[in-house]
């Protein structure tokens, strides 16, 4: 599955990086690396946009 163009926000605390998708805020987690904080942001955002959808579903580019 292709993920749209979103934005990453981040920033350095003590000992991770933190950082949200702007166009979904509620979606916040951390890294400790930058690597690893993108990754952690794609795979919450996969995992919500997919919450309620069938294992069995279909789908088409608009």
């Amino acid at each position: 599955m292709q993920m749209s163009k979103l934005t990453m926000i981040y920033w350095k605390e003590e000992k991770f990086w933190l950082g949200k998708i702007l166009e979904r805020p509620e979606i916040m987690t951390q890294g400790e690396t930058l690597e690893e904080l993108e990754a952690n942001l794609k795979e919450a955002y996969q995992l919500m946009i997919m919450d309620d959808v069938p294992a069995n579903f279909g789908s088409t580019v608009l």
